[in-house]
């Protein structure tokens, strides 16, 4: 498991205890440090800086849309291409067997390691993953299936060929479309809530973000070097951009924070997938009693409400 640089106080007490295991030693050491590692992990994670979630949400080893799909859903049919172009690997989106019923599936996904991160771009999609992510929510209306999806992006991806194909087009157009559709939607956060490459598949019913997740229009570096002309104050950033989990239930942008395990999500996928599911599964239960058009209509006055503005 990587350590962050805030827990490095750990490495040394998981070192004795890889060596106490190789040598067989008394269970009973090994436990003991155990017990002193999770207390230190707790006194650790108990006090963090917005900028030490930040490297949390980053985490390589967070849970994927991939991953969580193959723990909450017995059957799962993956999806492919935008009908226009090409295939996106960096979004994924499908129909999977949730608990009793199928759902669709839609989500960002990173790489696994630096050949896989390629292939996916990094989790920055292109706009025929945006087009693609819209074709499998317009089938999920006309065949009357709840839309989940889970974000976890640096933001869509700035390159040449992503603009001359209409990137700012392709997400705008996807905000406008799933205002309108009849069909409940969730969308959880799981790592990285990056700017309109976040929103352009999390226009909701309802809203949740993984406890050490973030959502911001901005990353703290690139905030930095505007602000300060210092990509290097991003720790600084991070503070007045009140990007995480906690900060944007407050301002009334997420419906909940979903709790991670002591040490974050990535520790412990499955207990974390199991979280998401039954938040899943309450939600859609309640959604399912609301007819389309009142859904359509939540999620228009959801987003038009956000904001609060300040008079003297």
């Amino acid at each position: 498991m990587k350590l962050l640089e805030f827990e490095k106080p750990l490495a040394d007490i998981y070192e004795k205890i890889d060596t106490l295991k190789k040598i067989s030693a008394d269970p009973k050491q090994v436990h003991a440090l155990e017990n002193e590692a999770d207390k230190l992990k707790a006194e650790l994670f108990a006090n963090l800086t917005p900028f030490q979630i930040v490297q949390i949400a980053r985490h390589p080893q967070r849970p994927s849309t991939r991953g969580l799909i193959q723990l909450i859903c017995s059957e799962f049919e993956e999806l492919h291409g935008d009908r226009s172009f090409r295939d996106d690997p960096a979004i994924v989106g499908g129909i999977g067997k949730l608990a009793d019923r199928y759902v669709m599936i839609i989500g960002h996904q990173k790489g696994t390691d630096t050949k896989d991160n390629i292939y996916r771009n990094f989790g920055m999609p292109n706009p025929e993953g945006y087009r693609k992510a819209l074709r499998l929510m317009k089938m999920a209306e006309k065949f009357n299936l709840p839309i989940v999806t889970f974000v976890d992006t640096p933001g869509a991806y700035p390159g040449i060929g992503a603009e001359e194909r209409g990137q700012a087009e392709a997400i705008a157009t996807n905000l406008k479309e799933m205002i309108a559709l009849q069909v409940p939607i969730v969308s959880i956060v799981l790592g990285e809530g990056g700017s309109g490459g976040a929103l352009g598949i999390a226009v909701a019913n309802r809203i949740y973000m993984l406890q050490y997740a973030i959502y911001s229009v901005i990353s703290p570096e690139g905030c930095a070097s505007i602000l300060f002309r210092d990509a290097g104050k991003a720790e600084l950033a991070a503070q007045y951009l009140k990007l995480t989990a906690t900060d944007i239930v407050k301002l009334g942008l997420a419906d909940g924070m979903i709790p991670e395990p002591i040490g974050g999500a990535h520790r412990d996928w499955q207990n974390t997938a199991n979280t998401i599911s039954k938040v899943i599964e309450k939600d859609l239960k309640t959604l399912d009693r609301i007819s389309g058009m009142d859904l359509a209509e939540q999620r228009y006055q959801k987003f038009r409400n956000f904001g609060t503005f300040i008079s003297s």
